[in-house]
C-alpha cells in the first residue's frame, strides 16, 4: 500500500469513525444515519494484506465509541476519584474492545466487498448483526448503541421492531449505508437505489402494521381507560461524599412529591436510588414512611433498595400496596464496574478502576410484579438494553414494561438519551407500554410503539402523570427474539463460505504474453 493511499484510508477510518460516534448524540441524526457508516465499507477494499484491513476497521470503531462514550471520562472522574489521564485510559480500553467488533467485521467482511454485488449487499449487514448479537453476550454483553438506535427518529422504524427487533433495524441500517458505498466506489447507482428502496418498503409497512393488534396507542381508550401512573423525577444530584443534610433533604422531597402524586388507585413510580442509602428492610423509619404514603393515599409505590442476605446483597425492586409489600424483583443483570468488578479476584488491581462498585449478587430467576389487572416487568437500569430479556418477561405474562434508572451519573451528556432510546426500542419490541423513573431524566411514558406519550429533559423537576393500559398479546419478536439475528448469522456464515470459494476472474491475456491488471479500490 503507497503512502498516498494509506493515508487517504487512515483519514477516512478516523472521519467515518467520529461520524458514526455523533450518530449517536443527544439529538438524532435522522437523514445522515443513512449515510453515517457508509465510510468504513471503502475500507474493507483497501489494497494491501488482510492485517491493514483489520487495523483500518479497527481504528475506525475506536474513534467512533470514543466519540460515543467520551460521557465515560467525566463519570469516572467524578464517581470513581480517578484523575483524568487514568479516565481517558479507562475510555480508551472500553473502546479498544467494541472496537474489535469493527476490526472483525473489516476482516470477515473484506472478501464480500471485493466479490460486490448480492455478496456484499446481504452479506455485509448480516455479518454486522451476527457481530452485535456476539456483543449482546460475551463477557457479560455490552449490547450499547446497536446501529438500529441511529434510526430512533425514522419513520416506521420503531413499529417495524415489534416485526424484526433492533437487529433487524441494524441490518436495514447496515444495508442502507453500505448501498450508497457500492453506489459511489463501484460507480453502481442502482446499488444506492436498492440500498434505499428495500429499508424504505420495509419501514412503511412497520409503520403501517407495526404495531398491530390491541397494542394501537392511537385508539382513544389507550389514555384515557387505563391505569393511573404517577412517574417521579426528584432531580436529585448524586451524592459523592456522605453528607446527611443533603441526603435528608433529598429523601424528605422525594416524601414531598410522594404525597402529591399519591392518588387512589395510582402507581406511584420512584426512580432508582431516589430513597439512597436507607433500606426498606433495614431502616425502620424508612419502611414506616413508605408504607404509611400508600396506605394514606390508597396508591401503590414502587421503588428500589438494597436488599440484604447474609453475607450478599441485591439491588432489588419493592412494590408497596395500602395493604402492605406486593411484590419483590431482584436485578438480573448488573452492571460491570459499578455493581461489581468482573475477575477481581483475578486481576486485584481491577478495584482501583472501580472504587464505588457494589458486590452485587444478580438474581437467578426472574420474577413480575402484581399491579391490580396488570403484571409489571421490571428492569433496573442496564437492564432494558437487553432485547432477549425484555422479551422473556413479556413471554412470562407482563403486561406494562417499568424501568427505573440513575442516570445521574452521566450529567448533561448523550448518555442518559442513549439509555432512553433502548427503552423505546424495548416497548415496540414488546409492544408493552413502558414506564421511565430516572432521577434527573430522562423520565416518560412510551407507548406500545415507542412513541413518545410524556417525557421529563434532564434537570428538571416534576411528576408525570399519565393512564396506562397494559397489553397481552405477544409481536413476533417477543415470541422468537433469536430469529433475526440467528438468520443473519445463517445468511453472513454462508455469504463467507460461498463467495471466498467462488472462482476468481481470469487474468486478461495480450499478445505479448500474460499481463496483469491491477486495480487499488478503497
Amino acid at each position: 500500500m503507497s503512502r498516498r493511499v494509506l493515508l487517504l484510508a487512515l483519514l477516512l477510518a478516523v472521519a467515518g469513525g467520529a461520524a458514526w460516534g455523533l450518530a449517536f448524540g443527544r439529538e438524532p441524526w435522522t437523514i445522515a444515519s443513512w449515510l453515517a457508516l457508509a465510510p468504513l465499507f471503502p475500507l474493507l477494499g483497501a489494497p494491501g494484506r488482510r492485517r491493514w484491513t483489520f487495523l483500518l476497521g479497527l481504528l475506525h470503531g475506536l474513534v467512533a465509541w470514543i466519540v460515543a462514550l467520551r460521557w465515560i471520562v467525566p463519570t469516572l472522574q467524578t464517581y470513581g476519584g480517578l484523575p483524568a489521564w487514568l479516565a481517558a485510559i479507562s475510555l480508551t480500553v472500553l473502546a479498544g474492545y467494541l472496537a474489535l467488533y469493527h476490526g472483525v467485521f473489516a476482516l470477515l467482511g473484506r472478501t464480500l466487498w471485493r466479490r460486490g454485488g448480492a455478496w456484499a449487499l446481504l452479506g455485509l449487514p448480516s455479518l454486522w448483526v451476527a457481530l452485535e448479537w456476539l456483543r449482546t453476550y460475551l463477557f457479560g454483553g455490552f449490547p450499547w448503541n446497536p446501529a438500529g438506535h441511529a434510526w430512533v427518529e425514522v419513520p416506521g422504524a420503531l413499529p417495524s421492531a415489534a416485526w424484526i427487533g433492533i437487529y433487524g433495524v441494524s441490518w436495514l441500517v447496515l444495508f442502507a449505508n453500505g448501498g450508497l458505498a457500492l453506489a459511489v466506489v463501484r460507480r453502481r447507482p442502482s446499488h444506492a437505489l436498492t440500498g434505499l428502496l428495500l429499508p424504505l418498503l420495509v419501514l412503511a409497512v412497520g409503520a403501517r402494521w407495526g404495531a398491530g393488534g390491541t397494542a394501537d396507542p392511537h385508539r382513544p381508550g389507550w389514555a384515557v381507560a387505563g391505569m393511573p401512573v404517577r412517574l417521579l423525577q426528584p432531580n436529585i444530584s448524586n451524592v459523592v461524599e456522605p453528607d446527611w443534610d443533603v441526603i435528608t433533604a433529598n429523601y424528605r422531597q422525594v416524601l414531598e412529591m410522594s404525597e402529591e402524586a399519591c392518588t387512589p388507585g395510582s402507581l406511584v413510580v420512584w426512580p432508582e436510588s431516589a430513597a439512597w442509602p436507607y433500606s426498606f428492610e433495614r431502616d425502620s423509619g424508612f419502611r414506616r414512611d413508605v408504607m404509611a404514603l400508600a396506605r394514606r393515599g390508597r396508591c401503590t409505590v414502587l421503588f428500589n433498595s438494597i436488599r440484604f442476605t447474609g453475607d450478599h446483597y441485591y439491588n432489588s425492586a419493592y412494590l408497596v400496596a395500602p395493604s402492605g409489600p406486593a411484590g419483590l424483583y431482584d436485578k438480573r443483570h448488573l452492571v460491570p464496574f459499578g455493581e461489581y468488578v468482573p475477575l477481581a479476584g483475578v486481576f486485584t488491581w481491577l478495584d482501583k478502576l472501580a472504587r464505588n462498585a457494589g458486590n452485587f449478587r444478580p438474581a437467578e430467576e426472574l420474577t413480575l410484579l402484581p399491579w391490580r389487572a396488570d403484571e409489571l416487568g421490571m428492569a433496573i437500569c442496564y437492564e432494558i438494553v437487553f432485547p432477549a430479556e425484555v422479551a422473556e418477561a413479556v413471554r412470562e405474562g407482563a403486561t406494562i414494561l417499568t424501568t427505573i434508572t440513575n442516570d445521574a451519573w452521566y450529567g448533561d451528556t448523550a448518555a442518559p438519551w442513549q439509555h432512553y432510546v433502548a427503552a423505546r426500542f424495548r416497548a415496540a419490541e414488546s409492544r408493552r407500554p413502558l414506564l421511565r423513573a430516572a432521577i434527573t431524566g430522562v423520565s416518560a411514558v412510551v407507548a406500545p410503539d415507542g412513541t413518545e406519550r410524556a417525557r421529563l429533559d434532564p434537570f428538571h423537576r416534576g411528576i408525570i402523570e399519565a393512564n396506562v393500559e397494559g397489553e397481552r398479546q405477544l409481536s413476533p419478536f417477543t415470541r422468537a427474539p433469536w430469529l433475526v439475528p440467528g438468520a443473519s448469522t445463517v445468511v453472513a456464515l454462508v455469504a463467507l463460505a460461498a463467495a471466498g470459494g467462488l472462482p476468481r476472474r481470469p487474468r486478461r491475456q495480450g499478445s505479448g504474453g500474460p499481463q496483469t491488471r491491477r486495480s487499488v479500490r478503497l
